[in-house]
């Protein structure tokens, strides 16, 4: 129920009817502006607030004569306030109203998205602190590497996300410009200062310079977050997908009860949200591409971007929340094995404490070629038999007569790796709040 409410806000904000009722708004501000200047009786203005309205339906019906969506829209407003619509668009061109209104529904679906993410950002603290001493192996290139902690994969995702959250605020900052400047921004119907009481009213800022539209810099770097945000998502998501795979099972999506995962294979729990949301982040990437053509137009505009617009902007708004919600739910519900974890950190016979041991015999006096070479001829060993890497190296007559054994048995402690893991989440999280004493 929840989710279906969170879908339907952000959808609303990209419906024809927001869309319609934002282009009105845009020009009752326009018509106060006017009355201020004294160029629109009180009478009027109070007529027009009144009866100013429209139907999604009959601006359609209009539009199949005018093929010109704008004067639709005023057409139908004009047969609703009567004589006084004459004083509605005064000055103006289609895109002021268009590029205004845009604007406006731009900054309502970013802070949508920033809520969403801070969202996100709690739960992922919470699991970071979850899972701060869950030991795990760490992978470069797919391969073990040293131990490392679970927590720590979340608070990497953390301290993106926040920065996903700085990105599109600064965006929706960017986005936050009104333009009310005519045919070419001269102001050659309509003096500044009607811009900058229209955009005051509607929280704006007033576009320093403009031709006949917003320059579309603005949306490419809206586009731009929305899109990074998207490969947040896709990481997070390649990660739950590449451990849930059978072989290595240490974190894995809910799976609810009555779910099916293969019509052929009763057996099969795939990762079916994670590949999903990966997948999705590629429409992402495709419609921020569109914004960066966008911005290339003939002289003072032409309309190469305004087709294009009408579909990346609402579909990445809408696309990049439904993937924030379902990425707050497979976090929240995803399913950690530490036992797993255990089990796969001493599935290569010690192998991943390799440059520990290669650390101990240079600070013996050998050259790291020497360590190297006698570390990887014993390690090369076990990934061709079943020997244990720490046996190999107390055989080794090298190892023996550089290193004594409990030096060799201290290579092998798994505490060592993870010794600065506090400091890691102090410098990130800051300083662990003390309980208050009782009294």
């Amino acid at each position: 129920m929840i989710e279906r409410y969170t879908y339907a806000a952000m959808g609303d904000i990209w419906s024809e009817e927001n869309k319609f009722r934002k282009w009105l708004d845009v020009e009752i501000a326009a018509c106060e502006a006017w009355r201020a200047k004294g160029k629109i009786p009180a009478a009027s203005l109070a007529t027009i607030k009144k009866k100013a309205a429209f139907t999604v339906e009959r601006i359609d019906e209009i539009e199949k004569t005018t093929d010109h969506d704008v004067i639709a829209f005023l057409t139908n407003v004009a047969e609703n306030v009567g004589k006084d619509s004459r004083f509605i668009h005064m000055g103006m061109t289609s895109s002021d109203v268009l590029d205004t209104a845009q604007a406006l529904r731009m900054r309502e679906s970013a802070d949508v998205l920033i809520g969403e993410i801070k969202e996100i950002i709690v739960i992922l603290k919470r699991r970071a602190l979850e899972h701060k001493k869950t030991v795990m192996v760490g992978r470069t290139h797919g391969i073990h590497a040293e131990p490392m902690t679970f927590g720590m994969k979340m608070l990497l995702w953390y301290c993106e996300m926040q920065r996903n959250v700085e990105r599109i605020e600064h965006a929706r900052k960017t986005i936050s410009v009104g333009k009310i400047s005519g045919a070419v921004g001269t102001y050659s119907n309509l003096p500044p200062e009607i811009e900058r009481d229209i955009c005051k009213h509607l929280g704006l800022a007033p576009a320093p310079i403009s031709n006949q539209v917003i320059q579309r810099d603005r949306h490419a770097e809206f586009l731009s977050a929305i899109a990074i945000t998207g490969g947040t998502v896709e990481k997070i998501a390649t990660e739950v997908r590449g451990l849930q795979r059978t072989d290595i099972r240490e974190a894995e999506e809910f799976f609810k009860a009555g779910q099916k995962g293969s019509s052929a294979m009763p057996h099969k729990r795939n990762p079916i949200t994670a590949e999903r949301l990966a997948g999705l982040a590629r429409i992402l990437r495709a419609n921020a591409h569109a914004g960066f053509e966008n911005m290339a137009l003939w002289h003072e505009r032409d309309i190469t971007h305004s087709s294009v617009e009408r579909v990346i902007i609402p579909d990445s708004c809408i696309l990049l929340h439904y993937m924030l919600v379902r990425l707050k739910n497979l976090l929240d519900k995803l399913l950690v094995y530490p036992e797993t974890m255990l089990l796969n950190l001493n599935k290569t016979r010690g192998l991943i404490f390799s440059q520990r041991v290669m650390l101990a015999l240079v600070a013996k006096g050998l050259t790291r070629e020497q360590a190297y070479a006698i570390v990887q001829r014993n390690a090369m060993n076990v990934w061709k038999g079943d020997n244990d890497f720490k046996s190999l190296l107390s055989a080794d007559p090298e190892v023996k007569a550089a290193i004594k054994k409990k030096e060799l048995d201290e290579c092998f402690e798994v505490d060592y790796f993870l010794r600065h893991v506090d400091a890691i989440y102090k410098n990130v999280l800051g300083p662990v709040k003390k309980a208050a004493r009782k009294r």
